[in-house]
C-alpha cells in the first residue's frame, strides 16, 4: 500500500506542476471552464500547495494528510460537478480517482492501525 501513497504524492504534484504553469488549461479539463481574472493567480497558489503536499508526503509517514486531502478533494469536485453544473471532461475521472485514492489510503491506514495494536 505504499504505492498508493507514492502514486498519490506523484499525481498531486503533477497536478500542482500543471495548475502552475497552465491554470486555465487545467480549470478548462476540470470544470469545463477557462480560469480568468483573480482565479489565475488562486489557482497556481493552489498548485504551488498541491506541489508541497506531494513533498510533504513522498514517502514519508504524513498518510493521514494526503487521506484528508484526498476524501476532501473528492467530495468538493463531485459537490462542484452536481451543485454547481460544472462538467469539464476530467470532472469526473479526477473524483473516481480521488475516491479510489481515498479507499486505497484508507486501506493502508487500517493496516497500520492494525501493526500498532
Amino acid at each position: 500500500m505504499k504505492n498508493a501513497l507514492i502514486f498519490a504524492a506523484v499525481a498531486e504534484a503533477a497536478t500542482g506542476l500543471a495548475l502552475l504553469i497552465a491554470p486555465t488549461l487545467v480549470g478548462q479539463l476540470l470544470l469545463g471552464e477557462q480560469l480568468s481574472g483573480v482565479a489565475v493567480p488562486v489557482a497556481r497558489v493552489a498548485g504551488i500547495a498541491l506541489i508541497a503536499l506531494g513533498i510533504a508526503c513522498w514517502p514519508g509517514p504524513p498518510l493521514i494528510g494526503m487521506l484528508s486531502y484526498s476524501a476532501l478533494v473528492a467530495l468538493y469536485l463531485g459537490y462542484l460537478g452536481l451543485a454547481d453544473g460544472f462538467s469539464g471532461t476530467l470532472l469526473w475521472p479526477a473524483v473516481t480517482l480521488h475516491l479510489i485514492l481515498t479507499a486505497l489510503l484508507i486501506q493502508q491506514w487500517r493496516a497500520k492501525l492494525r501493526r500498532v495494536c
